[in-house]
């Protein structure tokens, strides 16, 4: 399929569309904003089959990993919408009035979190539910009270439109302005565009690290700079440390190959980099782990584009001073990906920037280190991650206790004894990290605290109790729990 590009004026209908549903939205109360969310997971599963069977055709992703993205997509969005019955999000602050507070009166302070505006959503390739036109970026907007217009990704386009039918269903039955979602397709001129437009004010991205800044970029040419929070992917170091090489290596390579390989290393997550001490231990490690990988099969990647860039990428890795690949696997001369496992020394690992870059795609390069002085100096080397694994025993942490300090500076996720490949939704996960992880490491675009992009606080002072949101009036009519002259409580102020 070949979807329309929208023009510069349709661009330009869509955001005042979204603005004018702006004013309307943000004033619907929770319970209408989670039934709206809830409205879109059942027309979203309503889909069946048909929406799989084509996000499969267009991705050549497997079934199972689609029902299971689907079923994260719809869990999400009814995730944020028990977070908005329970209310906590809004992070309400009221400190009452005390009028003879000597040398000056103490006025009335009443606070919450309130929506940005609209928000511009760019649809990920890599994942065509949970990371595009319902995904994480959308659902945490809409429950913000925030519009969302989304630029759709071409390479499942299909599956973005039946997405978006069933989004106008919800909206329907939700009873929400129409303006509230829309969907369009365009290239970088409709990109620039919408980040620009003066309705915009806050922008979701997950892709590569050039289209990221690209709209970092346009954000600040703007009159009035607004946020844009870019996932632009990660080489997700691991830290094999020497006890658990020597003792569990068997076990790691298992892991690891299928971690490096699972849809073709298609995540952001995919443990790009592997860093070892060098010795007997590693190079039956390297051994092994290019021997499993080499069992799986190649096959296609999401498309043309992702395909073509990592050829190139894995090409040029390959070609650098020092670099040697393990294992015997040939390409096929096709369009399907052959998973790589490459090794090279520390001291040339850090001599070359182009190393520590990703390779998007199913390979991994492992880093044999000297010592420990050189892998730590290797680990802290590379730029800010969405994640960084530490694999030892308790005796490896007990001698290596300033590397969990040193993670903190470097990724958003620190993992333990496991891999990086997965992203657990719920309100303890992160998924965010220094840059050029993404272009705000203070927030996660996973889970519902991923909500706190699209907010910001606003404090009434002095204002007459029938100009108060519900949020912050006495009576709490919402039952939400407040923090009230510095005690949490449900009850009504008296």
């Amino acid at each position: 399929m070949n979807p329309h590009s929208a023009t510069i004026q349709e661009t330009e209908t869509a955001m005042n569309n979204a603005l004018a549903a702006f004013f309307v939205y943000r004033k619907t109360s929770p319970e209408q904003r989670a039934q709206f969310l809830e409205a879109i997971a059942k027309e979203i599963d309503a889909l069946g089959d048909q929406l799989i069977l084509k996000a499969s055709e267009e991705t050549h992703l497997p079934a199972g990993r689609l029902l299971g993205e689907r079923a994260r997509t719809t869990m999400q969005l009814r995730a944020f919408a028990a977070m908005l019955r329970e209310g906590s999000w809004a992070r309400v602050s009221i400190d009452t009035a005390v009028p003879d507070r000597a040398p000056l009166p103490k006025p009335d302070l009443r606070k919450m979190l309130t929506p940005l505006g609209p928000i511009v959503v760019f649809g990920a390739s890599n994942f065509p539910f949970a990371y595009s036109t319902a995904g994480g970026d959308t659902a945490s907007a809409l429950a913000a009270g925030c519009p969302v217009v989304v630029k759709a990704h071409p390479a499942h386009a299909e599956t973005s439109d039946m997405v978006y039918g069933a989004i106008k269903k919800a909206i329907q039955a939700a009873s929400v302005p129409e303006g509230v979602f829309q969907h369009l397709y365009g290239g970088n001129d409709i990109g620039k565009a919408l980040v620009q437009h003066p309705a915009t004010a806050g922008v979701g991205f997950t892709g590569s690290f050039t289209g990221g800044n690209a709209l970092l970029k346009y954000a600040q040419e703007r009159k009035n700079p607004i946020p844009v929070f870019c996932e632009m992917g990660s080489v997700n170091p691991v830290v094999i440390l020497p006890q658990t090489l020597q003792e569990n290596g068997a076990q790691l390579v298992k892991m690891y190959a299928d971690s490096i390989t699972q849809s073709m290393g298609q995540f952001c997550t995919n443990p790009g980099i592997i860093l070892a001490q060098q010795g007997a231990e590693l190079d039956q490690f390297i051994q092994a782990l290019a021997e499993e990988v080499e069992k799986v099969q190649p096959a296609p990647m999401l498309h043309e584009g992702i395909q073509r860039s990592y050829v190139e990428r894995m090409h040029a890795a390959l070609s650098q001073t020092g670099v040697e690949t393990a294992g015997e696997q040939e390409e096929t001369g096709s369009e399907e990906a052959v998973p790589r496992i490459a090794t090279v020394e520390g001291r040339s690992f850090l001599a070359n920037h182009l190393l520590q870059e990703e390779v998007f795609g199913p390979y991994s390069l492992v880093v044999r280190c000297k010592d420990g002085a050189e892998l730590k100096e290797a680990w802290k080397a590379l730029q800010g991650q969405l994640t960084t694994s530490l694999m030892g025993t308790e005796k490896d942490f007990q001698d290596n206790r300033d590397l969990v300090e040193e993670a903190t500076l470097i990724a958003g996720r620190i993992i333990f004894n496991g891999v990086p490949t997965g992203v657990e939704v719920c309100p303890s996960m992160v998924h965010g990290g220094p840059y050029p992880a993404t272009t705000d490491s203070r927030f996660t675009a996973v889970g519902i605290e991923s909500v706190n992009r699209w907010v910001r606080p606003v404090c009434y002072q002095n204002c007459p109790e029938e100009l108060l949101p519900d949020e912050l009036k006495n009576s709490n009519p919402l039952h939400l729990l407040r923090f009230v002259n510095s005690t949490w409580t449900r009850e009504a102020v008296q």
